[in-house]
This record gives structure tokens, C-alpha cells and sequence, in this order.
């Protein structure tokens, strides 16, 4: 069954749904050798995992490396691993607790939508451009530019350096990718050094003249008692970064690809724009951009009878998940009007996308500009997508108005 799962073929990457069938109705649970992982297909498994305290995204802490039976990272790969291991998303209790309980006061439902007029504006602002110069490539335009412009001023990052954030991001999660090769293990080391530095920079001037940016409040709430090194604030920023833009340009670009290639549910959305926040819900789970999230198992589990020791890993089909037929109606059609849709696009447990409640805002404005200021969009070429699997997505959408 695992002839079909090959996450390095370009045909898969393009199209990796009829693999997850195969999966679906082979078991619950499939051990992968060339990533020495357990392939999780099922929702409920992969819901329910989620939220399964016998699982971590670390193991660190409760056993060393050796203890866990694996191997340390190399020495040089070392500045990724201190970013990435100080970062909300790979910390477990009491760190992550504590970490999250900070950072999810600038993602209450109040504070995002304050800043609803501003993600609107620079949605309007980046499509009105995009339609004068008469269209071009959608990711570049409009998909990549507009979380990039709102996390970034989320946290206070100066307009002039925005340009930087995009290829620090993008050489750190190609780390996420399964068995990454040394070059791109070199390059997110030398991202993790730069981009670092940067915030450790960025923290330094807010230290002086604080504002009303994230790294401003964080930095108060240090000072104020709560217990926030300077390693985990610069980590911290580099996930909301990363996570804040990564899924809302694949989700943009993948969703607009989805479109051309249904036409009655594009001109059905075009036709009543109201159609608009139940498809943004569809086009997250019909194409997720996240298709798979790791964890390590901490103790003992079992799937389907299948006994999953402690120090396995586990990838959660995110992708597979979300077509499941055992959850969903008609899982492989694309319906924009669907209501009963609990997607796990975001995740689930305590790992849930903090910034989800952003990323529809962004969805949603980009789209809604897109549907109103150029209704007769229309694909130019058939696009190639990037090598990577877990985190998935187009190299550029190019199309003509």
C-alpha cells in the first residue's frame, strides 16, 4: 500500500488524494520505512491524536535523546534547532502553557478584529494594484505580501525590512519537509542565524522605545513578571512569521486553482458573494495547505490493534483526514456552500492555530476584493507546485483579467 505514498514524486505532490484513498482502506495505521514514521489517514485517528496527551511535539522534556532511542541532531544544525525548539508550536506543558497564555492576548477574538480595517485595506490596496498592472502572478501580487504586511505589523517589523521575512521563512520551513537534504539543513541554519540576529536587533530598539507592537507587549510582560527568556520571544516571532503567512499564501493561491478547475462552483460564488465564508471553510479542508503534522509518541498507543511503542513518530494526515468519507459527505466533491464542515486544517488540542481567526479575515478579504474588482480572472498557465509535501503549495499562479 505504500508504493502509492511517495511524497518526493512530483505526481503526488500535485495530487496526492488518490493515495490517501488507498491508505483510508488499507487500516488506520501504516509504518513508512524510508521516514520510519506511522501514517495516520483516518479523521477520527488523527482528531483524536491531536488532542492525546501520550503524544508531544517534543520529547525533551521527559527523556534525553539517547533515552528516547535516537540520535542527537548534528552540532552544526544547532541555531535551527534552538529557534525552532524555543518556538510555541514544538514546546509541551508547563513552556508552552505559559508561552501561549502570553501570546494569545494579541489573537483574542476582540484584538482581531480591531484589526480587521487594516487587513481589508491592504487587501484593497495590493488587488487594485494587481488589476491595474492587468493581472500577473496571484502569489506574488497579492497571495504572499498581504499576511506577510499584517503579521508583520502585527509584531512591529519596519515596512522597509519586510522583504527579508519571506526567504528567512521559507529556508527555515524547508526543515519541515520529510528527510531534508544537508543543503537545505545548511540554508535554514544560516536563515535561523540571520533572522535572529534581526529580532534580537528588533527587540533591542523596543527595549528603548517600546510601541504598541507584540514585541513591545512582550517585552512588558517580561518585565512585568512573566517569565519570557530572550530566546524564547525571538523564537516565538519567527513561528508567528512563519505560521502566520506560510498557510494563508498556499490556502490563496491552492484555493484559487481549486476554482479554475470548477467552474460551476466559481461562477456559483461569483454570483452570490454571500457564499463567501462557507467557502473559505471548504477551500481550507478540500486542499489543505499543512498535509501532514508530526508528533512523537511518549508512551505506548494503539491504533486499529496496532500497538505504536514509545519513541515512534507519528504524521497525522492532514490531507487525508479532511477527505475522509467516515466524516464527510462527498468529501472529494468541492461544495462552497457546505455547512457541517469541522476541518482540521488548523489542527486541534492544544496546538490549535492561534492565529486562525486572522487567517479567515485574510482569506476572506483577499478573495472578496478578487471576486468584486476582477470578476473575469481567469487562469493564464496550468502551474507547477513546490517539491515540498508537508507544507504544500504552488510556485506561482499566473492569470489574466
Amino acid at each position: 500500500m505504500h508504493v502509492s505514498f511517495d511524497p518526493w514524486s512530483p505526481a503526488f505532490v500535485a495530487d496526492p488524494y488518490t493515495a490517501y484513498t488507498a491508505l483510508r482502506a488499507a487500516g488506520r495505521a501504516h509504518y513508512f520505512e524510508p521516514t520510519r514514521q506511522w501514517l495516520i489517514p483516518h479523521y477520527s485517528d488523527v482528531s483524536g491524536l491531536l488532542r492525546d496527551r501520550r503524544l508531544g511535539r517534543t520529547y525533551l522534556h521527559r527523556f534525553t535523546h539517547e533515552e528516547f532511542g535516537l540520535t542527537p541532531p548534528p552540532a552544526a544544525h544547532e541555531p535551527f534547532h534552538t529557534l525552532n525548539g524555543q518556538g510555541l508550536l514544538d514546546l509541551e506543558a508547563p513552556d508552552h502553557t505559559r508561552i501561549r497564555r502570553l501570546v494569545s492576548k494579541a489573537f483574542t477574538p476582540r484584538t482581531v478584529e480591531r484589526l480587521t480595517p487594516t487587513v481589508e485595506r491592504l487587501a484593497a490596496e495590493l488587488v487594485d494594484a494587481f488589476v491595474d498592472s492587468g493581472g500577473g502572478d496571484l502569489l506574488a501580487a497579492v497571495a504572499e505580501p498581504l499576511p506577510v504586511a499584517v503579521i508583520a505589523e502585527m509584531l512591529g517589523v519596519p515596512e522597509a525590512d519586510r522583504a527579508l521575512l519571506r526567504p528567512w521563512s521559507s529556508a527555515i520551513c524547508g526543515m519541515f519537509e520529510l528527510n531534508p537534504s544537508e543543503e537545505t539543513a545548511r540554508e535554514a541554519v544560516r536563515a535561523s542565524v540571520d533572522f535572529s540576529a534581526y529580532l534580537r536587533g528588533l527587540i533591542a530598539e523596543r527595549r528603548k522605545d517600546p510601541g504598541t507592537d507584540l514585541i513591545s507587549a512582550l517585552i512588558a510582560a517580561h518585565d512585568e513578571g512573566e517569565r519570557l527568556s530572550e530566546q524564547e520571544m525571538i523564537s516565538t516571532c519567527v513561528l508567528l512569521l512563519n505560521a502566520g503567512h506560510e498557510a494563508t499564501v498556499n490556502t490563496t493561491v491552492n484555493g484559487w486553482w481549486t476554482l479554475f478547475r470548477h467552474p460551476e462552483q466559481l461562477a456559483a460564488l461569483r454570483g452570490d458573494h454571500g457564499l463567501l465564508p462557507t467557502a473559505v471553510e471548504e477551500l481550507l479542508r478540500y486542499d489543505t495547505p499543512l498535509q501532514m503534522f508530526e508528533r512523537w509518541v511518549l508512551d505506548d498507543i494503539e491504533i486499529g490493534g496496532t500497538v505504536i511503542p514509545r519513541g515512534s513518530e507519528v504524521a497525522l494526515l492532514f490531507g487525508s483526514a479532511n477527505r475522509d468519507p467516515e466524516r464527510f459527505a462527498e468529501p472529494d466533491r468541492l461544495d462552497l456552500s457546505r455547512e457541517d464542515n469541522p476541518h482540521i486544517t488548523f489542527g486541534a488540542g492544544i496546538h490549535y492555530c492561534l492565529g486562525a481567526p486572522l487567517a479567515r479575515i485574510e482569506l476572506a478579504a483577499s478573495f472578496g476584493e478578487l471576486l468584486r474588482k476582477a470578476p473575469g480572472m481567469r487562469l493564464v498557465s496550468e502551474p507547477e507546485w513546490h517539491p515540498g509535501y508537508v507544507i504544500r503549495g504552488l510556485k506561482e499562479l499566473n492569470v489574466e483579467l
